[in-house]
């Protein structure tokens, strides 16, 4: 298997829940020194034993970025994405769908690969913002969501003009995830690639962290409620909740059940 961002929140436990079903990891970091945590404690019996091996990958979005990491592999879980919650869209949105494109074209070179777990969010299909009125309350419940929905209330906003404000950063996410996701079945209709694909859209994802960068994480939500931080909570809107845990159970499904094809 192929983890891509081995040293994230949701990656780390992607490639636990592999190693703990026998099967073998390759994860893809940016620099090894800063991985040293997931084969010198996490993960250090299975590197020992060749389960798990870190590979470089510098620039996601370069375009043969993945074509080393991907020989060989069986399945991929792409989870790596750009770093850090930016509301310039210039700055986020190019980079997050060239890495989509780059890891895709590398791995409809490798013939040994036969299924991708892309993640998504579902901030790519719509933005949960609280109800200011009965009329809103109205449409929500009529409002449907299915994998032809796309957020495109994100998307305007990801049009606007300047200035990119703090309180933009979440319409930025949001408009990257559509953008990442539709250049995600654009080529999966466009190549007909020999693997299946499936994309995972999680809402906001909390649990166990496995190192102090998780604790510190920007989005770590429940750290910045531990510190009364409520300055860095208001430009998110309010959200659900999954544990990592289950997340990282639906990158085990989309890879292993047969049944889960595109």
């Amino acid at each position: 298997m192929l983890v891509t961002g081995a040293t994230g929140f949701v990656a780390s436990h992607v490639i636990r829940q592999f190693l703990h079903r026998g099967y073998k990891v390759r994860g893809t970091v940016r620099d090894l020194a800063q991985a040293s945590w997931l084969v010198d404690d996490n993960f250090k019996s299975y590197a020992e034993s060749g389960h798990f091996e870190p590979v470089v990958v510098p620039d996601l979005a370069a375009n043969d970025a993945f074509d080393e990491a991907v020989k060989g592999v069986s399945a991929i879980a792409h989870i790596a994405s750009v770093v850090g919650f930016d509301p310039n869209p210039n700055s986020v949105l190019p980079q997050t769908v060239a890495g989509v494109n780059s890891i895709l074209t590398a791995t409809a070179k490798e013939p040994s690969v036969r299924e991708i777990a892309f993640t998504s969010s579902i901030a790519a299909a719509t933005m949960l913002i609280a109800a200011q009125d009965a009329s809103m309350l109205i449409a929500a419940k009529d409002a449907w969501v299915d994998r032809n929905t796309w957020n495109e209330m994100a998307v305007q906003a990801f049009l606007a003009p300047p200035p990119y404000e703090p309180s933009r950063v979440m319409f930025t996410y949001a408009a990257s995830k559509v953008a990442a996701e539709k250049a995600l079945w654009q080529f999966v209709e466009e190549k007909k690639p020999h693997y299946n694909v499936s994309a995972i859209c999680p809402f906001a994802i909390t649990g166990e962290p496995f190192h102090l960068k998780h604790v510190e994480a920007f989005v770590n939500w429940v750290t910045k409620i531990f510190k009364e931080d409520k300055a860095s909570l208001d430009p998110y809107f309010a959200s659900f909740f999954v544990d990592v845990q289950d997340v990282a159970n639906r990158y085990v499904a989309a890879i292993l059940d047969p049944e889960i094809k595109n």
